[in-house]
């Protein structure tokens, strides 16, 4: 409606004694766009997300905090990278207890999709997630929900690899990030990550090509580590063994060679001049009830980075 006919409908509102709701501007961000929008939860929205960067529709889910009204902020924000092959980003809210460990953080959460095996990068060829992350969702978030420039980020497994990448490569966007059980030291087991990516039917070189390319160094947190002096880190991991969470009968598992990983990247990290927390906690399986403990540990930390 506009011209002639908004005119009449305002004339026709002040007669009748009825105030019109203030028309608020849609969010302008470039290639990306919230095409879908519903209440998950008391405090949840599920999004579906347009991407120019993906060339497709994405899931997100955004956790607003007690007291978010539209127009309020800025918020800190928290951002929660999921890991590969399993639940997608939704594991976080069914199993990671991310609702009702950030219940009173005074905070918008944000658990994007990243891909069965994304890998939290834009391929050489195929997907561009780092791009649709930074570049696209970052804005989106701000625009729609009112959040500030005080960032923090986790993830587990993969996600730890996202966490970590993201803040090295780009430096001040993010205050803190952590990592629970991550893929930390890439160059150091090629092979694990191809074959999650052949398990998973993707062309083994289309990630970040051949294995001796620059492009995986470009993304190898322990490569990337001395990026990281100054950021307040936080890195935890089991040895594979079963531990005090796993049920009875549970067997071990590759969570081992994890740990070797992260036991690289802090050596480097804290060699950079990071702010380190390292959480090696012994017995311990590549499952949820680790990474939903983790996070609970490591919320302190980030909440005080972002000012939350």
């Amino acid at each position: 409606m506009g011209g002639p006919a908004l005119a009449v409908a305002l004339a026709v509102l002040a007669l009748s004694g009825c105030t019109p709701a203030p028309v608020l501007p849609e969010p302008q961000v470039d290639g990306v766009r919230i095409v879908e929008q519903q209440r998950a939860g008391e405090r949840g929205r599920a999004l579906t997300v347009s991407s120019r960067a993906l060339g497709r529709r994405t899931p997100v889910r955004v956790l607003l905090p007690r007291g978010w009204t539209p127009g309020s902020g800025p918020w800190p924000v928290l951002y929660l990278l999921h890991g590969c092959c399993g639940a997608g980003h939704l594991g976080w809210v069914d199993e990671g207890g991310a609702e009702r460990l950030t219940d009173t953080l005074p905070a918008i959460v944000v658990v994007p999709e990243g891909g069965r095996v994304g890998f939290y990068s834009d391929w050489v060829r195929g997907p561009r997630w780092e791009t649709f992350h930074i570049e696209e969702l970052i804005p989106l978030i701000e625009a729609e929900f009112g959040a500030g420039p005080d960032r923090a980020v986790a993830g587990l497994s993969m996600g730890g690899l996202g966490a970590m990448v993201y803040a090295a490569r780009h430096p001040g966007l993010f205050r803190a990030a952590a990592s629970f059980s991550g893929v930390l030291d890439t160059t150091g087991d090629r092979s694990g990550v191809r074959r999650l990516l052949s398990e998973n039917g993707e062309d083994t070189t289309a990630l970040w090509g051949e294995p001796d390319g620059r492009a995986w160094d470009a993304h190898n947190p322990a490569r990337l580590a001395g990026r990281l002096g100054g950021v307040p880190l936080y890195v935890s991991c089991g040895n594979g063994d079963p531990g005090p969470l796993d049920p009875p009968g549970a067997t071990g598992d590759f969570e081992g060679a994890l740990l070797r990983q992260a036991t690289v990247f802090a050596e480097r990290a804290r060699a950079a001049g990071a702010e380190i927390t390292t959480d090696f906690y012994g017995a311990g399986t590549h499952t949820w009830p680790y990474w939903e403990r983790a996070l609970e540990r490591a919320l302190p930390m980030l909440r005080a980075a972002i000012g939350a």
